[in-house]
């Protein structure tokens, strides 16, 4: 949260071409962060919440400390019986639901939603979150929103009338510059839509990618990571950013900085020595750009996290992990180089 607002987008600056003292001021932040860290609470420059929603951030553009504004995370919590705010907004978001169950109004059509699924709400949409149960609904929202707008996607509010009224036409449907076909994608994934792979990174089920092309989203690629007791992922290398989010058990997390040596042409320099975070039920764990990561279960306790990722990334020519090691699971090739990213 900025001091004098909310950040919907942070600047970058400079003095010099190089921008290696702002890479190292980032990489020096904490990147685990738990429940005890609320960035924003919502009360400035917000529109979903009622007075009986809740929703606080944890990862944003406006943070001080600054992690990432590729990925934003914050919770949204409705108690039994009650709904929050509707509102629009041109980009993309996704719901993964911890909690509880509920359905949402979108584009004036009713969804269905439950613990563990990832439901969508797509571009240039109207939607409001509703729970008629006696249970309390929780999800985590992941979302690529500084792209937007920083590409001056700006157009959002509450419903309500337009301003300056008669200096424009009649309705026109939003939707004819949309993608074609997007509306019959899935809205909600569920358990049921996904399958486990075993996978060099480990035991993957894929929520969200580019090769999903069942699923509403554009910009957020999301999969849940399963780590046995006492194993490890695969020790991988990629170019995007990464919030990881755990689900259930703990563990700890290697982290190797890459630094660019630029000669006659880009070569990778790694860390000799990586960075050691430990992470439990409830955090959520950063993995900046250009970085090498494995991570671990502790013994006797299963990890279990949700990943996600800008899938901007992918399309400016980074679509690759390199492995180094492959999972403690993976029951594949011993020799692995490189596949396509998750």
């Amino acid at each position: 949260m900025g001091k004098k607002g909310r950040v919907f987008v942070r600047g970058l600056t400079s003095e010099t071409y190089g921008l290696g003292q702002f890479r190292q001021e980032q990489l020096a932040v904490e990147r685990v962060r738990d429940d005890t860290v609320v960035v924003d609470d919502a009360k400035v420059a917000h529109s979903g919440d009622s007075s009986q929603s809740r929703t606080w951030w944890r990862i944003g553009p406006g943070d001080e400390d600054f992690l990432t504004q590729t990925i934003q995370v914050h919770f949204v919590e409705l108690p039994a019986q009650s709904s929050n705010h509707g509102h629009g907004h041109q980009n993309e978001a996704a719901f993964y639901i911890l909690e509880g169950r509920g359905y949402e109004i979108h584009d004036d059509q009713r969804y269905d939603w439950a613990k563990d699924d990832l439901v969508f709400v797509h571009t240039d949409s109207v939607h409001r979150h509703f729970n008629p149960y006696d249970e309390k609904a929780l999800a985590l929202v992941v979302k690529a929103k500084c792209t937007w707008m920083f590409m001056g996607l700006i157009q959002q509010g509450r419903s309500g009338p337009v301003e300056r009224e008669p200096e424009f036409g009649p309705r026109e449907d939003w939707s004819r510059i949309w993608t074609p076909g997007v509306l019959d994608r899935k809205k909600v994934i569920s358990p049921s839509d996904t399958t486990w792979e075993n996978t060099p990174l480990g035991n993957v089920r894929v929520l969200s990618s580019p090769q999903r092309t069942d699923a509403r989203i554009f910009s957020i690629d999301a999969f849940e990571l399963d780590i046995p007791a006492g194993t490890h992922s695969g020790k991988y290398w990629k170019m995007a950013d990464e919030v990881l989010y755990v689900i259930d058990g703990g563990g700890y997390a290697l982290q190797w900085e890459v630094e660019a040596e630029i000669a006659e042409k880009y070569y990778a320099r790694i860390a000799r020595e990586p960075k050691r975070y430990e992470i439990k039920k409830g955090d959520t764990l950063y993995v900046p750009q250009n970085h090498v990561c494995q991570i671990f279960a502790h013994d006797g306790t299963p990890l279990r996290l949700l990943s996600a990722q800008n899938r901007v990334f992918k399309h400016l020519g980074y679509d690759t992990v390199h492995y180094f090691e492959p999972a403690s699971t993976f029951a594949g090739e011993t020799e692995i180089a490189a596949v396509s990213a998750r």
